[in-house]
């Protein structure tokens, strides 16, 4: 029996002018209906692109390969008139930061309302009502329909923000880092919303963040990315508890977290691979400390850790990496596991 996932990415590859190499290189990824999955990596590592596919807002000139499914249908080779379709109502975006998503001229309930109004989904008086039942299921009165973006803080504007995304009552929910311009008493509460509305609705939701205290949380399943490449997913408490992939120890080894010794915070060494350079071997290999030869001429696959269902990680040697063992691939201050070791490291990380 065929599953049909709310989202279903496969071997996606997009190229960008003037670049030596795609930005995205093969990324396979999917989103049950009512599932969270959390996409979670460095800055420039491609999950805002990733996620942005699905609504198929692609930077101009780029060149795409593989499909991307919403519904069972591919955004890629929608006409113009499905791909708006698609937006209105099959599938919606929570941006980074709502006051650059959110036209501040325009009062929040023409915000709210002219998504569905326009392409006529909704009449005017159909589409308050709608806003109105979103507003008070986000915790927000309806006398803020009158209010200009100017008028509310940042918090409840993400909250009006999350409202205008289930407009049209989506299958799929995409959240790009909705809680970073956020303080953690509000990141908290949106979180909280956010898993609330997705149970209440059996919305499925890709959650792209950089906060790996959040992805564990909030998330069933995960999606570690670097360099445009996934290279370890996996149910998210097997995940964090034993990641099986040197980059994705590294991440949670320089976690802050309050009740870590003093000294300085473990770091990730280099840099990621520029987009001017093209690519051999396993892209981490560089700034890992459990490289070999093979890494460097060898790009590693994607493949099933053994004994843990749903596991997988592209590293010539998962196989010999247990949990925070493989925080070696970064230095700490007393040297390559930092002063706790791996002992306090595998402590740290049940904790996620």
């Amino acid at each position: 029996m065929t599953t049909t996932y709310a989202l279903d990415i496969q071997g996606l590859r997009i190229t960008l002018p003037g670049t030596a190499r795609p930005v995205l290189d093969g990324v396979d990824l999917t989103v049950a209906a009512g599932e969270t999955v959390a996409l979670v990596g460095e800055s420039g590592s491609g999950k805002t692109l990733t996620s942005r596919s699905a609504l198929r807002l692609l930077p101009p000139g780029a060149l795409v390969e593989g499909t991307v499914a919403v519904g069972g249908d591919d955004v890629l080779a929608m006409n113009a008139e499905r791909v708006t379709a698609l937006r209105t109502g099959t599938a919606a975006m929570i941006f980074q930061d709502p006051r650059a998503a959110i036209n501040p001229l325009r009062r929040i309930g023409d915000f709210l309302t002219e998504g569905v109004v326009l392409p006529k989904v909704m009449s005017r008086p159909d589409a308050t009502a709608r806003a109105t039942e979103l507003l008070h299921a986000v915790g927000v009165e309806d006398s803020i329909l009158d209010k200009y973006p100017g008028q509310v803080s940042g918090g409840m504007l993400q909250r009006v923000m999350i409202a205008g995304a289930l407009m049209g009552d989506p299958s799929l929910l995409l959240a790009d880092e909705p809680t970073t311009a956020l303080d953690v008493t509000t990141q908290a509460e949106v979180v909280a919303l956010l898993a609330r509305l997705q149970q209440r609705f059996g919305t499925g939701l890709l959650f792209v963040t950089h906060d790996l205290d959040l992805a564990a949380a909030l998330s069933d399943r995960v999606y570690v990315m670097y360099a445009g490449r996934i290279v370890e997913s996996g149910p998210a408490n097997g995940l964090f508890a034993h990641p099986c992939h040197p980059y994705t120890a590294a991440l949670l080894a320089s976690t802050p977290r309050l009740d870590a010794p003093a000294g300085r915070l473990p770091a990730i060494d280099g840099l990621p691979p520029d987009l001017r350079t093209e690519l051999t071997g396993c892209p981490f290999a560089p700034r890992c400390r459990q490289a070999t030869e093979v890494c460097d001429r060898q790009e590693p696959d994607l493949r099933s850790i053994p004994d843990r269902p749903g596991h997988r990680a592209a590293c010539h040697h998962s196989d010999h990496l247990k949990g925070f063992e493989a925080s070696k691939a970064i230095e700490g201050p007393e040297g390559p596991e930092g002063p706790e070791g791996p002992e306090g490291l595998e402590g740290r990380a049940a904790d996620v």
